[in-house]
This record gives C-alpha cells, structure tokens and sequence, in this order.
C-alpha cells in the first residue's frame, strides 16, 4: 500500500512541477483534483453527513448515562374543602429526580456498537464520494482536452476544405474541373462548418461541465500523468477491488451494523434495572397556622429517596416481536445489499478494465490509420494532379484522415478515464492515492473524536457557513481553442499544388 501511495503521489507531483516549470498559466491535474476536492459541494455536503452520523455515538451513549431531572410549582387552592382541616390554601413544590440505568438487557451497548459501525460505515462512503469525485474531475479533464483537439481538427479541417473550394472554383474557371467537382467541394465545406459549429457547442459544454465539478474555468491544461499500478488482468482487478472498494466496504459495515440493530429490538423484551434517588421540598408559604393543638407546624418540609427501579414487561400487544422481525429484515435487506454492492464493483471493475484495454487497441489502431490515412491523401492529392483521381477522391480521403484523428483523441480520453476508473473501483483513487498538495486532507476521525465522549446538554457548533465555492460569477464558456495540435494529429500534407488563376477566361470576364 505504503509502495503504490509513493509511487502516485510522486506521478502527479512530477507532472505538476514540469507544468510550473513550463507554462506558468497552465493547470495540471492535480491542481484541479485538489479544488476540486477542497470546494466541490458534493464532498462538503458528504462531510456535513458525516459529522451527522458521528453524532449518533454519543445520542446512543446517552441511554446508558444517568438522567437528571427537576420538577417545580406553586398551587393556590382557590376553593377549600369544608371538611379538610389541614389544607393549606398555598404552597409551593420542587423536586430533584435522579435515575441510573443498572441493567438495560444489553439495549444501550448494542445501540452504541451500531452507532459506531454505521461511523465507519459513513467514512467508507465518503472515500469512495471522494473517489466518485476525482473519477468526475478526470473525466471533465480529458473531456475538455479532447473535445479542445477536436475542435482544432475541425478548424483545420474547414481550411482545408475551404482552400479546396477556392482551387476547385479556380480550376473550374479554367476548365479543368466540372460544375459537379466544385459543389461536391461547397457541400463538404457547409458539411465541415456544421461539424465544426458542433464540436465547438460540445467543448463549450465539457467546459461548463468542468466549472461545475472543479469550481473554475479550466486554463491551458497540461497533458496528465500516466496511471500508476494499473492491474495486468481482469481478476487481478477484482481480487483487489473486493478488497479495497470503499462502496463494498461501506455495504459490509452496514450490513455488521444490522446485527447490533437485532441485539436492540430483543432487548426490548428484557427486564430493566434502575437505581432511582430523588429529593422533594415543600414550602406552605405562610398558608397554615404555625400551631394547632399546642403543636408546632413548620411551614416547609423537605424528603429524600432512594431505591432500585425494576421493570419487567409481561406484555406489550406484540411490540417487541414485531420489532426483532423487523431488524431481522432489515438486516436481510443489508446482507442482501452487500451482495449486490459486490456484483457491482464486480461488473465496473471489469468494464473499466474491458474499456481500458480497447481503448488502448483503438489507440494503437487508430494512429496506424492516422498516418496511413496521411499517406493516402498526399497520395490521391497526385495522382490527382496526374489526373486518375477526382476531386471527390481528395474530399473522402481528407474526411477520413479526420475521422481517424477524431477516434484517436477520443481513443486516447477514453483509456484515460476508463484507467482512472479502474483504479477507482480498486479502491486506489482517493485522496491519500493522489498525494494532493496544497492543504492538510480531511480528516473525518478529528470531529469524531471531538464529539463522541460530549455529555452536556447545552452547546452547539453554530449556524454553518457555505464550504463549497459558487460559480455563478463564472464568465460564460466560448469555444476558443489555443492549445497546439499534437504533432501527431497535425497534417503536413501539400494541400494547394500550384493552379491555373484563370483569370483570362471567359467565365471570369
């Protein structure tokens, strides 16, 4: 474990420092992992869930603890009795009560164990919130980088396309191409404008996204680190997802949870034990005489008591049974939701791994295609020059040139996030993987601690402030795109070969 922390943390460290060192203004992924992290309302709002969750420890101590009481009045008898001859018109009561459970059949201990399991229980859904998060953060990343590229292709695409035109309207002039050759060219050019102006509102989108999930606009983003300890087969990823998987986790803690739940409701049935002790003061407040018979009265008495408080139910109408077979239940319900937790990191391990590995094919595919497909057009760019290809040859060889390069960058995104989301299924994608830097991480056991040994009745921790950033004074996104095309994904291919103006013909005059 301690190996495969090291071994990220200094991934995503290097990668960060190479982007400081060489575009100030770029944002690595780890910075936006870490805003993300820090700011991003779906973890704040799991953290506030927590501390809620950490507060029923001390609500279920409490009904083991003693309970203190008092009690007070005055009473006016308004209307005496004719015949009550020591009744005092006025007088005023206080009590203090104390109560200590001895013997609760086991309802108290059993309460605070499920207490305290459905705390790690909480904890375990936190990690993988944080790992849902980052998973989130990565793919709005690689979202905006590819879409960023596609844009790019398609811009240059519309270039091209836009030369043919002017050449093929050129050669038209002068008789060398036919009025079907220029509007094959006129309709791909309108074709790539409308791919372009998609492409252009998708990237816009994956930016808005990206403001959504990191809390800003995404700056010039520097290309990711690779993943570390990705698995070498299926099961080897399953192996440790079942053991690591923060969801299965939390199924597994909630189902242990249940069985206290059970010890509670059969508590219920059980004899209880209280020692009770309690104090009473009475003052008549000047309303009886002080002497009757030549006895003296006092006009105050005080008692005090003291005993053990047994309780046995005989019969509650079917409470407590009904109760059992309902923890019972539930219980079956929480064993059963275990297993399907477990059929599902099962199913997303695999997936993940499965698009993983044909991501990385469709990568290696796709950049033969794309350099075949380089070749291919440079070629029937000569031979159209020769004469044996057509200008509708040029057209569909620059669209599948595109083509190839749009699958490789989305081939490239695609085993990206798949990558990451494998890694998050095994469990291995939070924040202790990640070596964030830039603050101290959160630390759910801190306000655990805090709160779980709490026995006063009085206090509070204040009306909350908002932890999580607002975007509503984000700029709206564009479509503007800066970033250089991957050499790879460039086409240095001749596309205007020297032409007859045409200027002289008849059709221009």
């Amino acid at each position: 474990m301690t190996t495969r922390m090291t071994t990220t943390r200094r991934l995503f460290v290097g990668a960060a420092m190479l982007a400081y060192a060489s575009v100030a203004q770029a944002e690595t992924l780890q910075e936006a992992l870490l805003k993300a992290y820090q700011s991003n309302p779906t973890i704040t709002a799991q953290r506030a869930a927590q501390r809620a969750t950490d507060e029923n420890v001390p609500i279920a101590r409490s009904q083991g603890l003693p309970g203190v009481s008092a009690n007070g009045g005055v009473t006016d008898n308004l209307v005496q009795a004719n015949n009550s001859f020591f009744s005092p018109s006025r007088f005023g009561n206080a009590s203090v009560n104390v109560a200590l459970p001895i013997y609760s059949g086991g309802a108290v201990k059993n309460g605070v164990k499920a207490a305290e399991t459905r705390v790690e229980a909480g904890r375990a859904t936190l990690r993988s919130t944080e790992a849902n998060l980052f998973t989130n953060v990565v793919a709005a990343y690689m979202n905006v980088i590819r879409d960023e590229a596609v844009v790019g292709l398609n811009q240059q695409n519309v270039r091209v396309l836009d030369t043919n035109l002017r050449a093929s309207r050129d050669r038209f002039q002068v008789g060398d191409l036919t009025r079907t050759d220029v509007a094959q060219s006129e309709a791909r050019l309108a074709l790539a404008n409308a791919q372009l102006q998609s492409a252009e509102a998708q990237l816009i989108a994956s930016r808005e996204t990206y403001v959504a999930v990191v809390g800003s606009p995404p700056a010039a983003l520097e290309t990711p680190p690779a993943l570390p300890n990705l698995p070498d087969s299926p099961q080897t990823a399953v192996t440790t997802a079942l053991d690591g998987n923060p969801t299965l986790a939390a199924a597994r803690k909630q189902r242990d949870a249940t069985r206290y739940d059970v010890a509670v409701a059969r508590a219920n049935r059980l004899p209880k034990v209280n020692l009770v002790t309690g104090g009473n003061y009475t003052n008549y407040l000047g309303s009886i005489p002080s002497l009757a018979n030549g006895q003296s009265i006092a006009g105050s008495a005080t008692s005090a008591t003291a005993g053990v408080q047994f309780t046995l139910p005989l019969f509650q109408g079917g409470r407590p049974a009904a109760q059992v077979r309902q923890a019972e239940a539930l219980r079956s319900q929480a064993i059963e939701n275990e297993t399907g937790a477990e059929r599902t990191v099962i199913s997303q391990t695999r997936s993940a791994y499965a698009m993983w590995q044909s991501s990385l094919q469709v990568i290696t595919s796709s950049e033969t295609a794309v350099n075949a497909n380089k070749l291919s057009l440079e070629g029937v760019r000569a031979e159209n020059s020769v004469g044996t290809r057509t200008i509708l040859d040029i057209l569909n060889a620059e669209q599948e040139l595109l083509n190839s390069q749009v699958t490789l960058v989305t081939a490239r995104r695609d085993a990206y996030v798949a990558g990451f989301a494998l890694l998050a299924a095994m469990g291995q994608a939070e924040a202790n993987d990640l070596g964030l830097e830039g603050g101290v991480l959160y630390d759910p056991t801190i306000n655990y601690k805090r709160v779980r040994h709490k026995i006063s009745d009085f206090g509070g921790d204040g009306e909350p402030d908002p932890v999580a950033s607002t975007t509503a004074d984000t700029p709206a996104q564009n479509a503007t795109v800066t970033r250089a095309l991957d050499p790879m994904l460039d086409t240095p291919v001749d596309r205007n070969p020297a032409l007859t103006t045409g200027k002289a013909s008849p059709d221009r005059q």
